[in-house]
């Protein structure tokens, strides 16, 4: 396989099945599949995915006095969390931008596949064009053949008439 085709992925087997029916107007769309999710954890109205939160120190609902230690440690928990939770944002910031360039490229990928498939009906015109004026020109080659053969068997008959009139002066 060539450069080009690995590169489209060309040269993969298609299936047959649906052939016949493009010509009374059937289809191979599954509206399961054209909605199926790109993957099974995506987030959509079916799969709302889980509510879970972070909390990085428990609710403290009755009031209570901290020791200097616990507040000292509670200071240093905040900065390191603090910490994290840029670091996190800025994660999360890029974990968006690569779910935008995906969706680019499959936005992109499916004009492309809208248009290949907009081009093969082109095509398929064309062929039914060219099929339909082919159609025409059957009487006139049908003409054409009957004309052949009767100039054949014209001929034919000249050559016999010629011939028994050899044998006659012999």
């Amino acid at each position: 396989m060539g450069i080009l085709a690995r590169i489209t992925s060309a040269g993969k087997s298609s299936s047959k099945s649906n052939e016949s029916s493009l010509s009374t107007g059937g289809h191979g769309i599954d509206k399961n599949r054209v909605l199926a999710p790109t993957d099974p954890t995506v987030i959509n109205p079916v799969n709302a995915g889980n509510w879970e939160t972070v909390r990085s120190a428990p609710i403290n609902d009755t009031p209570r006095y901290y020791t200097k230690v616990e507040a000292d440690a509670l200071k240093q928990f905040s900065k390191q969390k603090k910490e994290e939770a840029r670091q996190a944002k800025r994660a999360y910031k890029s974990l968006k931008s690569l779910e935008e360039a995906d969706a680019q490229v499959h936005t992109a990928h499916r004009g492309y596949i809208k248009g290949v498939a907009d081009s093969e009906l082109t095509k398929k015109r064309s062929d039914a064009s060219t099929a339909r004026h082919l159609h025409t020109l059957r009487p006139e080659y049908a003409r054409l053949g009957f004309g052949l053969d009767r100039a054949e068997n014209k001929a034919q008959q000249r050559i016999e008439e010629l011939k028994a009139k050899i044998k006659e002066n012999r």
